[in-house]
């Protein structure tokens, strides 16, 4: 008599579910991560000083100052403060600026659209110079071509841009006068900003295709496409690129959160009108409202910025999608 063997039931996944599930738990951390840098920013814009002083003439007296205080709400408990902000940031008001006397949200928004233009030109910049020299490098290993592509990335990632800044407004502006040293407007206004802020990005991200297509370039799936005569170059583009590519994205992502960061620094040397200088003059004037809604934005760009690339993985990489 033969025995029956019963096969045990096939459970059936739900790839939309666990995806679904994955994109709610990085909502969810998304919203905590902006939730402390909420709450860093209202205490750390208050360890700065008082703003009442600066926004009243040397001789106010006191009774001003206490006055102004009061209408500010400054002379509340400082709980009773944090209340005040988390219900207006729930509500999406983050109050007036002190400086502007408008809300911080126009105030913001009307200098978005100058530091996305910077970021997104340094950034194209980036991609256009860095993808071809992180390929190239590869293609001549250890040869002249790639310690020359190497030499200028050290070069990149260990020059600050500020001096970067600084230099090129010297040759391009005050010595061959082709180009304006600071305004906004022209595209020959965005040039030298876009060049200064896109000299570190250039570098990591052709060091890290760079690396990325090494690793690759040695596995058995290249062998076999060398094998069938195929040119190094070819094996390159066609074979060792897509599948350097998580990595690489993962670092152009983080790059573009680096840039809106690191306009601060390139929008004071070429007086753009973007969030970065913006910021500054918030914190050099204490106005403390401006200032929570800045560090707002940027720490906000830097989460979706994060989730997105968290999220291209399930497209870039079957594996993670099947994990998903």
């Amino acid at each position: 008599m033969t025995a029956t063997s019963v096969q045990p039931p096939v459970t059936v996944g739900k790839p939309k579910s666990g995806l679904l599930r994955h994109v709610l738990v990085r909502l969810a951390t998304a919203a905590g991560v902006l939730f402390a840098a909420a709450t860093l920013a209202f205490l750390l814009v208050r360890l700065s000083g008082d703003p009442v002083k600066q926004l009243l003439p040397p001789d106010a007296t006191a009774a001003q100052e206490a006055t102004l205080r009061s209408q500010l709400g400054l002379d509340q408990p400082l709980i009773a403060q944090y209340g005040d902000f988390l219900w207006g940031l729930l509500r999406f008001d983050l109050g007036d600026s002190l400086v502007y006397h408008e809300p911080v949200g126009q105030v913001i928004a009307d200098r978005v659209p100058a530091t996305l233009e910077l970021a997104a030109g340094a950034l194209v910049l980036s991609l256009v110079i860095a993808i071809p020299a992180g390929i190239y490098a590869v293609t001549r290993r250890g040869r002249a071509g790639d310690t020359g592509v190497m030499t200028a990335v050290l070069l990149g990632q260990s020059t600050p841009p500020f001096w970067v800044g600084i230099l090129l407004v010297l040759l391009f502006s005050v010595r061959l006068k082709v180009l304006p040293a600071s305004g906004y407007g022209t595209f020959a206004h965005l040039v030298l900003p876009a060049v200064t802020l896109s000299v570190y990005s250039i570098a990591v991200i052709a060091r890290l295709l760079r690396s990325s297509l090494i690793d690759v370039l040695g596995s058995d799936h290249i062998r076999t496409a060398k094998a069938k005569g195929l040119g190094p170059a070819k094996v390159v583009l066609a074979h060792g690129l897509r599948n350097a590519s998580l990595p690489t994205v993962t670092v152009i992502g983080l790059e573009f959160g680096g840039l809106l960061g690191g306009a601060i620094l390139t929008e004071q040397v070429f007086s753009w009108p973007g969030i970065g200088r913006l910021t500054v003059e918030a914190i050099s004037h204490r106005d403390f409202p401006l200032v929570q809604a800045a560090v707002l934005f940027f720490a906000a760009a830097f989460v979706i910025v994060n989730l997105l690339v968290d999220l291209s993985y399930s497209l870039l990489d079957p594996r993670v999608r099947a994990q998903s």
